[in-house]
C-alpha cells in the first residue's frame, strides 16, 4: 500500500496554492463584475444618447413651429430617425430598464411622430394655394405632434431616470462585493494562516519550550505530536544529541568521580595506617607472648586486631561504593555518619593549620543517593579546605527548615536564603546544610558563573571547571538546591536544602 509521509513543505504549499486560488478566483469574479459594468454604461450611453436625441427633436419641432423653416424640419426627422435607430440597436439595454409595452409604445410614438411631422411639412409648403379651411386641420395636427412630442420625452426621461438609479444600484451592488469579497478573502488568509500556525508553528513553538527545558538541564526526550517529516526528523536529530549529551555528561560525572579518587587514596592511605599500624603491633606481641602471656592477654589483641581489620574493611568498602558505578536510587542516610566519612577522604589534605568542624545533629537523617550526594560532600569540603590552605577553618552545619518558618530575620541565620546567588529557595520542609569556609572569598562578579561548566578560579592543571557544575547537577537531581554566599575577603557559604520527603 502506498505509504504516504506529510511535511511541512507540502502543507506550505498547499497553503499558498489555498491563497493562489482565492486570489484568482476574486480577480475572476471581478473582471466579469467589471464587463458587467461596462456593458451597464454603454447601455447608459446608448439611453443617454436617446434621451438627447429626444431633446433635440422637441427642440427643432419648437423652432420649425416657430418659424416654418426647412432646416429644422430636417434636423427633427433626423433627430426622430436618429432615435429609432438607438432603440433598434440597444433592444436589450432598453428591455432592461422599461416594463413590457413600453418600448413597442415608444417606437410607434416616434412612427406617428414622424408622419404627423412629415404631413404637417406637406401641409406648410401647400398652405399659401391651400383654402382658408385647411389651417384648422394644420393646428390640428400640430396639437398632435406635440402630444406625441411630450409623450416621447416623457418616456425618454423616465427611461433616462431608470437607468441612472439601475446604474447607481449595480455600483453600489458592486462596492458591497468587492468589499464583502476582499473581507471574505483576508479572512479566508488569516483561517488559513492559524491553521498553518497550528500545524507548523506549534510544534515548532513546543520544540523551543522542550529546547529551553534542555538548556537548564534536563534531558528528557522531545516528544511532538506531528507526522511531519521535518519535525520527525528534527525529533529524532534532537533525541539522538540528547542521548549523546547524556552519555558524555555521564562521562564527565565519572571522570570527575576518578579524578577526586586520588584525593580519596591519599585520605585512605593515611586512614588505614592506624588500623594496619594497630594490627602489626598486635599480632607482634601476640607472637612474643604466645607461650607466656595469659590467655585474657591474648585474647584482648585478638580483638584488637578484629576491631582494626573491620575499621580497615570500612574504609575500604567506603572507598569502593564511592567508585563504583551505581543506579540512581535514594534511601535515609546518616547525615553526621556521612559528613564524618566523607572527612575521613579529604583527611590526607588537611594541613596543622586547617581545621574541619561539624555541628550537626545525629539523629538528622537525609533522603538521598548515597554515592552522589557524598561526591557532593566532597567536592564542596574539597573546595573549603583548598580555600583555607593557608590556615583557617571549614565549617559544616546542619537543621531542618520547616516550610513555615519566616525566612530572613537573622542575616546570619542558616534560614536566611535571600542571600545567596542561585535559585535557594522550596516550598516545602527541607534540611539545609552549610558549608562555610574562612578562605578569601569569591568576587561578586564571579558568583554568577561558578556552577557553568568548565569554569574554574584554579590556576591550569588544577582543576577541570567540572566539580560545582555536577554539585548542581547532583542536588537537581535531587529536587534540591544549592546557592552561594560569598565576597572578597569575607569567605565563602554554600547552602544545599534538600527535600525532606
Amino acid at each position: 500500500m502506498f505509504n504516504y509521509q506529510q511535511s511541512i513543505r507540502q502543507k506550505i504549499r498547499f497553503g499558498y496554492y489555498a491563497v493562489v486560488v482565492m486570489i484568482v478566483g476574486l480577480s475572476i469574479f471581478t473582471y466579469i463584475e467589471l464587463n458587467f459594468l461596462e456593458k451597464k454604461i454603454m447601455y447608459g450611453e446608448a439611453i443617454s444618447e436617446f434621451f438627447d436625441a429626444t431633446l433635440e427633436i422637441r427642440r427643432f419641432e419648437k423652432n420649425y413651429f416657430l418659424y416654418e423653416k426647412r432646416p429644422d424640419f430636417d434636423e427633427n426627422i433626423r433627430y426622430v430617425t436618429k432615435a429609432q435607430e438607438l432603440l433598434a440597436a440597444n433592444s436589450i439595454a432598453f428591455a432592461a430598464v422599461t416594463s413590457e409595452g413600453q418600448i413597442p409604445a415608444l417606437v410607434a410614438n416616434l412612427e406617428r411622430y414622424k408622419d404627423h411631422m412629415e404631413r404637417y411639412e406637406k401641409l406648410i409648403r401647400q398652405k399659401a394655394t391651400q383654402p382658408e379651411g385647411e389651417n384648422a386641420s394644420i393646428t390640428a395636427i400640430e396639437k398632435t405632434i406635440r402630444k406625441y412630442g411630450k409623450d416621447i420625452l416623457t418616456s425618454a426621461e423616465d427611461i433616462s431616470k431608470t437607468e441612472r438609479k439601475s446604474l447607481q444600484a449595480t455600483l453600489n451592488s458592486s462596492r458591497r462585493v468587492l468589499i464583502l469579497s476582499i473581507a471574505a478573502l483576508v479572512a479566508m488568509v488569516l483561517v488559513i494562516g492559524q491553521i498553518m500556525a497550528q500545524v507548523i508553528v506549534k510544534p515548532l513553538k513546543l520544540m523551543e519550550r522542550t529546547m529551553e527545558k534542555i538548556a537548564e538541564g534536563s534531558f528528557e526526550n522531545i516528544r511532538i505530536n506531528s507526522r511531519d517529516r521535518e519535525v520527525l526528523s528534527l525529533t529524532n536529530a534532537f533525541n539522538k544529541m540528547l542521548r549523546e549529551l547524556e552519555l558524555r555528561q555521564r562521562h564527565l560525572v565519572q571522570s570527575e568521580k576518578l579524578a577526586s579518587l586520588g584525593t580519596l587514596l591519599s585520605g585512605v592511605a593515611h586512614e588505614l595506617n592506624n588500623p594496619l599500624s594497630n594490627i602489626s603491633s598486635s599480632s607482634q606481641i601476640l607472637s612474643e607472648e604466645f607461650d607466656d602471656g595469659s590467655v585474657e592477654f591474648k585474647k584482648e589483641l585478638i580483638a584488637q586486631i578484629n576491631d582494626q581489620t573491620d575499621r580497615a574493611r570500612n574504609i575500604v568498602r567506603s572507598l569502593l561504593e564511592f567508585s563504583r558505578d551505581k543506579e540512581f536510587k535514594k534511601q535515609s542516610l546518616s547525615l553526621n555518619g556521612l559528613l564524618e566519612e566523607t572527612i575521613r577522604f579529604v583527611k590526607g589534605q588537611i594541613t596543622g593549620n586547617v581545621s574541619v568542624k561539624v555541628d550537626v545533629p545525629l539523629d538528622l537523617m537525609i533522603i538521598a543517593d548515597k554515592q552522589r550526594i557524598q561526591q557532593v560532600f566532597l567536592n564542596l569540603i574539597k573546595n573549603a579546605i583548598e580555600a583555607v590552605e593557608g590556615g583557617g577553618v571549614v565549617t559544616v552545619t546542619a537543621a531542618k527548615h520547616s516550610a513555615l518558618d519566616k525566612a530572613g530575620e537573622d542575616e546570619n541565620s542558616i534560614y536566611n536564603y535571600l542571600k545567596y546567588r542561585g535559585k535557594c529557595t522550596l516550598e516545602e520542609d527541607t534540611v539545609d546544610i552549610q558549608v562555610h569556609d574562612t578562605g578569601p572569598g569569591i568576587p561578586t562578579e564571579l558568583l554568577s558563573k561558578i556552577f557553568d561548566p568548565f569554569f574554574t578560579t584554579k590556576d591550569v592543571g588544577k582543576g577541570s571547571g567540572l566539580g560545582l557544575f555536577i554539585v548542581h547537577e547532583i542536588i537537581d537531581e535531587h529536587d534540591g538546591c544549592i546557592g552561594v554566599d560569598s565576597a572578597a575577603g569575607k569567605g565563602t557559604t554554600f547552602l544545599i536544602r534538600l527535600p525532606m520527603k
